[in-house]
């Protein structure tokens, strides 16, 4: 029945865009949090910087992003990101790619959070001399990022389908292998199944566990 998978390394196609997703959801969970603090920071050059970087970057297709990665920055301006094999050099720029586009989401997701805290807690906290780095890090981000567990769920499986259009370089991730076997074989409608299904595995688990998570910590008020 599943003959058509034998000669495809199926399991590593969807371990490359595991990969892709912990690597791009870290980073751009770091990348997105330091934009969320550009964006309610006191300084207007930062603030400026945080709103036109989300808004610019949330308005570009993703496909753009990435291959402007490639084109851009590995082909016009030599950028390698540190490899010097093209397979791992492509997976680098995919990775670079999707930290920059999702972590305009992960910002407002964040910063949203950075919203429900009660506004009294900071002015509590300047009162008795604490910096605005100081009362970001220690009382609003900590109970901003436990309200956000949720959106943050929705932005890493978001992220996880974008994956797929790391293909448009060359990654061979999931999407990559799925187009070849359809060129190769014909069975298109069970290939799209057998892929559709990794998919809601890889997602599924992670929208109850997270969702579960952010019912568990979420601030009490």
């Amino acid at each position: 029945m599943f003959d058509f998978l034998e000669g495809y390394d199926v399991l590593g196609a969807f371990w490359t865009t595991v990969q892709l997703t912990v690597f791009s959801g870290v980073g751009s969970l770091v990348w997105g949090i330091v934009l969320a603090g550009m964006r309610v920071s006191p300084v207007p050059l930062m603030r400026g910087f945080g709103t036109a970087y989300v808004n610019i970057v949330r308005n570009i297709p993703l496909t753009i992003i990435i291959l402007f990665t490639s084109l851009g920055l590995a082909d016009i301006f030599g950028v390698t990101m540190g490899a010097e094999d093209f397979k791992i050099q492509g997976f680098r720029l995919a990775v670079l790619g999707l930290i920059a586009y999702t972590a305009a989401f992960v910002c407002e997701a964040i910063r949203s959070g950075i919203n429900t805290v009660p506004l009294g807690q900071a002015e509590a906290a300047r009162a008795i001399g604490l910096s605005f780095s100081q009362t970001l890090r220690l009382i609003v981000l900590p109970q901003a990022l436990r309200a956000v567990i949720g959106p943050l769920a929705n932005v890493l499986i978001a992220l996880t389908k974008n994956t797929t259009v790391a293909a448009a370089i060359g990654v061979a991730e999931a999407a990559t292998l799925m187009k070849t076997m359809i060129e190769n074989e014909a069975q298109t409608l069970a290939i799209g199944t057998v892929f559709a299904l990794g998919f809601v595995v890889l997602t599924l688990p992670t929208g109850l566990l997270l969702g579960w998570l952010g019912k568990r910590l979420a601030v009490k008020r």
